[in-house]
């Protein structure tokens, strides 16, 4: 199937997810993860009317937006970011997913700043508590959201997560909800109701973070298939 065959697909899936949970799926934004896939597909991608297009590593990004991969659709950065990098991304995507520590929080701020513009950031929770692993835990994320509410030059759009890989199926929906749940208690109380991305879902589990209330999903290898890491 086509890049394009492959987007109408899972707008489909995505539709009948967002009905059984009694959500419009209009709501719900497919974001392309387009790591290791060159400019071509994401032009291909934007072409098919893709939300957005996600990317995970800095150079990979820069290299791209040399080749005017992304003209067309949003630029959201996805992958864990290193606070040497941050000058590179603040200002050029629309949105940065995986902001998982207030000293990285305080770096995109300050190149925020530099450049006289508000960067959009979701803030990453580390629902699983994995070891090694980025993001704010569970029960420090409270009061993580409140400091960052004060930070000027920076939007809190509200949260992302990558739960820990499950066998069953299924398995991550009891993490989804309680993302879910953090998404709308925090958002309530300390943004005033003004979230409003909540961003959790993959290939392999899109559908479940839906019905669990996610607002964008990160869909890689089921519109651009499988990668061939070297």
């Amino acid at each position: 199937m086509t890049i394009a065959e492959n987007i109408q697909a899972i707008r489909g899936r995505m539709a009948a997810a967002a009905q059984r949970a009694g959500r419009d799926p209009g709501e719900i934004l497919l974001v392309g993860a387009s790591k290791m896939n060159d400019a071509a597909a994401c032009r291909e991608a934007v072409a098919a009317g893709i939300d957005a297009l996600g990317e995970n590593r800095v150079q990979e990004m820069t290299a791209k937006l040399q080749e005017h991969a992304y003209d067309g659709a949003p630029l959201h950065f996805i992958g864990h970011l290193q606070r040497n990098k941050v000058r590179q991304v603040v200002g050029t995507a629309s949105l940065i997913h995986s902001v998982g520590s207030l000293e990285l929080l305080e770096e995109i701020r300050r190149q925020a700043e530099k450049r006289a513009l508000v960067q959009d950031v979701l803030l990453e929770v580390n629902i699983g508590g994995e070891p090694g692993k980025s993001g704010f835990a569970p029960d420090s994320l409270r009061d993580a959201a409140e400091q960052a509410a004060a930070m000027p030059h920076v939007r809190i759009r509200g949260l992302m997560t990558i739960p820990p890989i499950q066998r069953e199926p299924h398995g991550n929906l009891p993490f989804f909800a309680k993302v879910a749940r953090l998404y709308v208690d925090i958002g309530r109380d300390l943004y005033d109701n003004k979230f409003d991305c909540l961003s959790m879902g993959m290939s392999d589990d899109f559908e479940d973070a839906i019905e669990a209330g996610a607002t964008m999903v990160r869909v890689g290898s089921a519109i651009f298939g499988h990668r061939h890491y070297q």
